[in-house]
């Protein structure tokens, strides 16, 4: 399927269910969802209920693209002013999740911590089924485009051990600084679109993405508590 034959929408409630199993199946395998999910005869249960989470919160506060044939999905908030209190959130991955939501609340609560300071939107999450990558780039085409005439940036997160040469990369991300996430998880890439034509590929204009990071501590919250987590090994500078 090309570009130009590819029809997006907005997403429905009516595809939770389908785009759920998109989500949950492109993590199965990777890196990511291994470490989330270490057990193997639960893993595809789990991705697939906190899939349905994130479309059900994406539905609610942000936006939710898919294509006609429903091969991709895309999660984007607008983060225009800081985002509510994240302890809803987390509560409701550990009533869903169980024993297995800590990691998926380590995750959320590092990409949080690092989110740019400066109006932009949020790729929260982007899925597609194999071979269907013209479509994935056709469904972010669409909200990019609403960017540039805002002249929005916006940022996302990529755990590829290549980040220059996936999906992100192919339409216009950066990758700025890894996160490692602890105990032996994968490098979660921060990834940044610039602002169309005002703002250089490198450095720090306008509350960009930095280059490098390092974590001395993380904490995840958990039922208005704050519970200490290990903290994320920095890359070698």
């Amino acid at each position: 399927m090309s570009l130009m034959e590819t029809a997006v929408r907005r997403a429905t409630g009516e595809d939770v269910d389908a785009l759920s199993s998109v989500m949950a199946e492109a993590l199965m395998t990777q890196p990511m969802g291994v470490w989330l999910v270490p057990d193997v005869a639960k893993r595809a249960v789990v991705l697939r209920r906190w899939a349905r989470l994130v479309l059900l919160q994406g539905l609610e506060r942000g936006r939710v693209d898919t294509t006609d044939d429903r091969v991709a999905v895309a999660v984007w908030y607008a983060r225009l002013e800081p985002p509510p209190p994240a302890a809803a959130w987390v509560y409701d991955l550990h009533r869903l999740l169980g024993p297995h939501a800590d990691r998926f609340a380590l995750l959320h609560a590092c990409i949080d911590g690092l989110r740019p300071h400066r109006p932009h939107h949020q790729l929260a999450h982007v899925a597609v089924r194999p071979g269907y990558g013209d479509a994935a780039q056709a469904l972010l085409a669409t909200h990019h485009e609403t960017l540039d005439l805002a002249a929005l940036p916006s940022s996302a997160e990529c755990s590829s051990d290549q980040p220059r040469d996936g999906l992100l990369a192919k339409v216009g991300y950066q990758p700025r600084s890894p996160i490692l996430l602890a105990p032996g998880g994968p490098a979660l890439w921060r990834m940044w679109r610039p602002q169309p034509d005002t703002e250089q590929s490198c450095g720090l204009a306008g509350g960009e993405l930095p280059r490098r990071v390092r974590l001395d501590r993380t904490a995840t919250p958990f039922l208005g508590r704050v519970i200490s987590a290990a903290p994320p090994r920095s890359p070698a500078q």
